[in-house]
C-alpha cells in the first residue's frame, strides 16, 4: 500500500534530516541528489523544516552562481535540547548536548553501594538538573538513560534485574515527574554502545553484528538486518547466564555468577591477570576490580605481548632485556587465557545468530585491541564453522553515553517532523 501524503512528507523530511545530520550543511540541489527526490517536493521539505525551526540557512556554497539554489541549510541546533544519563551499579554520568550533538554540559557523581535508595536516586536527579541549568537547557526534549538490566519491550521500563541495585528503578519513575516536559526514553546500555559502535565506531557499516561487552559485567547486544532485537522479555544478549565451561558451578535464574560473566566479567579478568603475574601499577598497589581497572591491566598486557619499545618509553615494562622478555612473555599467556574464555562467548554467538562480525565492546574490549580481538578470531575459528570476524570496539565505555545522545537526538527529531496529530514510528532501540 503507497504510503500517505502525510506520511510520504514525514518520511521525506527524516531523510532530510538524517542526510544533513550526517554530512553537514547542504543546498537544495545536494539534497535533491541525494535524496532522489524532485525539485518541487524537496524545495516543500526545505520551507516545512524551516517554517518548523529544525533547520535555517548558514550560509551559501562556494559555487559560482547565486540565488536560492546556493542556500546552505544545516541543522538549528538550538531548536531543542538533548540529554544522556549513564547509569552504573556504581554512579551515573550525564551530558547536555544540542541537536547537532554538542556537549554543553557534562557532570558525573559516584554512588556508593551502601546508599540508601532515596540518597541515591535524590542524587543522581540532582546532578541531572544541575547539567541541564548547566547548559541551559530551557528546551530539552528528550532524555535517554543507558542503564544495565533487561528493558520490558512492551513498555519500555526497567525490569526487577537480582544484583541491581534498587534505585535504578526508582530513578526513572523521579526523573519524568522532576522534567514534566522531557521525555524520558530507557535502554539497556548495551544496546546503546552498540548503536554508537554501528554509527561511530568498529561496526560502521555493517547491518549484521553482535557486540559483546566486556566491562564491570558482560552482555551482548543483537543487530540483524539493521534491526535491534530485543527477544521476547527484552532479555536477547544476557550473555552473563551462558553456561559455559571452566565454572565451578552453573548458572541459575537469579544468579549469572556460574556462567560467563564468571569467566570474562573486571573482577574475573583481575583475577586472571593476578594469576599469570600481571600486576597493578606500582609494588603493593591493590589492583582496582572495576572495569576501569581490568581494562588497565588489559591495556599494558597488549602493549607488552606486542613486543614494541611502546611498553618500555611509557613505563610499562621494567628495565633490562630479560626481565622484559619475561614480561612480554607473561602478557602474551595472559591475553590468550582471556581470548580462550571471550572465545566461548563468541563461539555460541556465532553457532546461535551466525552473525559474521562480533565487537568487542566495552573498557575491556578496547583495551585489547587488536592484539586480543585477533586472538579471540583464531580460537573461534577452531571452534565453529561458521566465518566470524571479531573487531575490537573503539568506543569502549564512552559508548553508552553517545549511544545514547544517539538515541535521543533521533527520538526528538522525529517527533519534531511528525504532524500533530499524527502517530510517530517507535523510535529504532528505544522504549517508553
Amino acid at each position: 500500500m503507497p504510503a500517505s501524503p502525510s506520511t510520504a512528507r514525514v518520511i521525506n523530511d527524516r531523510l532530510a534530516l538524517r542526510l544533513l545530520q550526517q554530512r553537514g550543511p547542504l543546498t537544495a540541489g545536494q539534497l535533491k541528489q541525494l535524496t532522489g527526490l524532485s525539485r518541487p517536493t524537496v524545495a516543500d521539505l526545505v520551507e516545512r523544516l524551516s517554517a518548523a525551526g529544525l533547520i535555517t540557512v548558514v550560509g551559501e556554497s562556494d559555487q559560482q552562481r547565486r540565488g536560492p539554489n546556493a542556500r546552505l541549510y544545516g541543522i538549528a541546533a538550538d531548536r531543542a535540547q538533548l540529554a544522556a544519563l549513564d547509569v552504573r551499579t556504581d554512579g551515573v554520568t550525564v551530558t547536555v548536548a544540542d541537536l547537532l550533538g554538542r556537549e554543553l554540559a557534562r557532570a558525573g557523581a559516584p554512588i556508593g553501594t551502601d546508599t540508601a535508595t532515596g540518597p541515591a536516586v535524590e542524587q543522581a536527579v540532582a546532578l541531572v538538573e544541575q547539567a541541564v541549568r548547566r547548559g541551559r537547557a530551557e528546551r530539552l526534549h528528550t532524555l535517554t538513560v543507558g542503564a544495565p538490566g533487561l528493558i520490558d519491550p512492551a513498555t519500555g521500563e526497567l525490569r526487577d534485574s537480582t544484583g541491581l541495585p534498587v534505585w535504578h528503578r526508582r530513578l526513572v519513575t523521579v526523573l519524568q515527574r522532576r522534567l514534566p516536559g522531557t521525555r524520558v526514553v530507557v535502554e539497556n546500555e548495551t544496546n546503546l554502545a552498540a548503536l554508537a559502535e554501528q554509527r561511530d565506531g568498529a561496526a560502521r557499516g555493517r547491518d549484521t553484528f553482535v557486540l559483546l561487552w566486556l566491562g564491570g559485567g558482560t552482555g551482548a547486544a543483537v543487530i540483524l538486518d539493521g534491526t535491534l532485537r530485543r527477544g521476547a522479555s527484552g532479555g536477547a544478549g544476557e550473555i552473563g547466564f551462558l553456561p559455559v565451561p571452566g565454572t565451578p558451578g552453573l548458572p541459575s535464574a537469579t544468579d549469572c555468577e556460574g556462567g560467563f560473566h564468571r569467566l570474562a566479567s573486571a573482577p574475573a579478568v583481575v583475577d586472571l591477570a593476578a594469576a599469570h603475574g600481571i600486576a597493578g601499577h606500582g609494588p603493593g598497589v591493590p589492583q582496582a576490580r572495576g572495569a576501569e581497572g581490568a581494562a588497565d591491566l588489559v591495556r599494558r598486557a597488549a602493549r607488552l605481548a606486542a613486543g614494541t619499545a611502546t611498553a618500555v618509553a611509557d613505563g610499562t615494562a621494567p628495565g633490562g632485556l630479560q626481565e622484559q622478555a619475561a614480561d612480554t612473555e607473561r602478557a602474551a599467556r595472559f591475553l590468550d587465557a582471556l581470548a580462550d574464555r571471550i572465545a566461548l562467548g563468541v563461539a555460541s554467538v556465532a553457532a546461535v545468530l551466525d552473525p559474521g562480525c562480533v565487537v568487542l565492546g566495552g573498557e575491556i574490549g578496547q583495551a585489547g585491541g587488536d592484539a586480543l580481538a585477533a586472538r579471540v578470531e583464531q580460537r573461534v575459528a577452531r571452534l565453529s564453522p561458521l566465518r566470524t570476524e571479531v573487531r575490537a570496539g573503539v568506543l569502549g565505555g564512552a559508548a553508552v553515553l553517545r549511544g545514547a545522545l544517539l538515541t535521543a537526538r533521533d527520538s526528538a527529531q522525529e517527533d519534531l517532523v511528525t504532524p500533530p496529530g499524527a502517530v510517530p514510528d517507535s523510535p529504532s532501540g528505544q522504549g517508553r
